[in-house]
């Protein structure tokens, strides 16, 4: 990677806590997918399902910390409130 001039994602050697957001998610995904689905019949069905997955994770399911909406609605809520606070005028 460093002769290609690429710079890893990941923190200092030894450091792994900034790779457990990522494996949280991991985790998720392969209980709430991968096993309870297990055995998969298909190569097909196996490709689709990490998206119908992803769909339902970002657009249906419930965040009790984020009020109890799906994380694409939070995320839709504070770029629109970025957006209202850049029209507001500056006071001086």
């Amino acid at each position: 990677m460093a002769e290609a001039g690429i710079e890893p994602s990941v923190g200092r050697r030894g450091d792994s806590y900034d790779n457990a957001p990522a494996e949280t998610i991991n985790g998720l995904y392969k209980t709430d997918l991968i096993h309870r689905r297990a055995p998969w019949k298909t190569r097909q069905s196996v490709e689709l399902a990490p998206l119908e997955w992803v769909a339902r994770y970002n657009h249906h399911r419930l965040m009790e910390p984020l009020g109890h909406i799906p994380p694409a609605d939070a995320e839709a809520n504070y770029y629109r409130q970025l957006g209202n606070a850049a029209e507001v005028p500056a006071l001086t």
